[in-house]
């Protein structure tokens, strides 16, 4: 027979268990309770930031409480990435992620992040092609011309990207195997720098979406010679797509921007922040800013954003090993 000590201990833990489960509970019911913080993954100035920012203000609104956007690039994603992983998860610190750091990083650096255990997905908010710019001293007006340039010059003509494993990354070294040309790749801590360097006349070329784009090439700082995939941008509609352009059909690379949460963190939690988030992208303003920049606005649940990420990852990882693509 057990004592009466014996008993009156397990009566005690199972008291303060219920006590902390009844406490959490309340925590999720009364959530939010204090500011959300959207972690950025890329400087300001990119697509990421731009996806963060379009969500931030409406959904302030809806929760009734500060949602703030904090940038915090470098590592191609894994700052960002590695910081939320570690956060309390409790709803109180997101990630706003880019596709190609989620799930190409991973294969081509040491991120010290796993994109499918670390998380759990909340939304997906946008997607988008991507464009080609070059500047516009070059003598290249479509993509077989940049061809033809990179082929006269090989070795000389430089990319910029985001980052070692970026989208950008994996786009150009996809161009040197389906042309048979040599650009050289130059990673920067997201794409704003990557911008402002091709702008300053330090590097050729990008690739990236419209968003941060738009602005440089209607003020002709830019100039834009083709955009990814067959369906053609309204805020671009006299630049090709790739699928119109004779050898190049399957260059079809969209980048996507989500919202993750740290793994563990409560599903209830999880469900309201998605729902308030189906809301506001269900709005014509929220559509009509994706459209003007050059985005598509594409929400996912987290059970489909959980099955797209994990497709995407093993997808990417193949490429990588078989271009033998490496963050050297």
């Amino acid at each position: 027979m057990k004592s009466i000590h014996s008993l009156r201990m397990r009566a005690s833990m199972l008291a303060v268990g219920a006590a902390l489960v009844s406490i959490g509970a309340h925590a999720q019911d009364n959530y939010p309770a204090r500011a959300i913080t959207l972690m950025v993954s890329a400087a300001p100035g990119g697509t990421t930031d731009l996806a963060a920012r379009m969500i931030s203000d409406p959904l302030s609104k809806a929760l009734g409480k500060p949602v703030v956007v904090e940038n915090r690039p470098g590592g191609a994603g894994a700052i960002a990435a590695s910081a939320v992983k570690r956060a309390k998860p409790d709803g109180y610190t997101l990630l706003v992620q880019y596709s190609g750091f989620h799930v190409i990083t991973p294969h081509v650096v040491k991120a010290g992040f796993d994109p499918i255990k670390d998380f759990i997905p909340v939304a997906n908010l946008i997607v988008a092609p991507q464009v080609f710019v070059v500047r516009p001293d070059l003598p290249i007006k479509t993509l077989p011309e940049l061809v033809s340039y990179a082929k006269a010059l090989p070795g000389k003509l430089n990319y910029a990207s985001s980052g070692n494993g970026s989208l950008q990354h994996v786009t150009g070294e996809m161009l040197n195997r389906m042309s048979g040309t040599n650009t050289a790749h130059v990673p920067y801590k997201g794409t704003g720098p990557a911008i402002t360097d091709l702008l300053g006349g330090n590097v050729e070329m990008t690739f990236t979406t419209a968003p941060p784009l738009l602005a440089h090439i209607r003020s002709g700082k830019l100039r834009a010679i083709a955009v990814t995939g067959n369906v053609a941008l309204p805020s671009l509609p006299n630049v090709p797509t790739t699928a119109t352009i004779k050898g190049y059909e399957k260059l079809d690379v969209s980048s996507w921007f989500a919202v993750y949460a740290p793994a563990n963190t409560p599903k209830p939690i999880v469900d309201k922040l998605t729902g308030e988030i189906k809301k506001i992208m269900a709005t014509d303003a929220f559509k009509r800013k994706a459209q003007e920049q050059g985005a598509y606005a594409v929400y996912m649940t987290p059970q489909e954003l959980a099955a797209h990420t994990s497709k995407e990852y093993q997808t990417w990882g193949k490429f990588v090993k078989d271009a033998k693509i490496t963050g050297e």
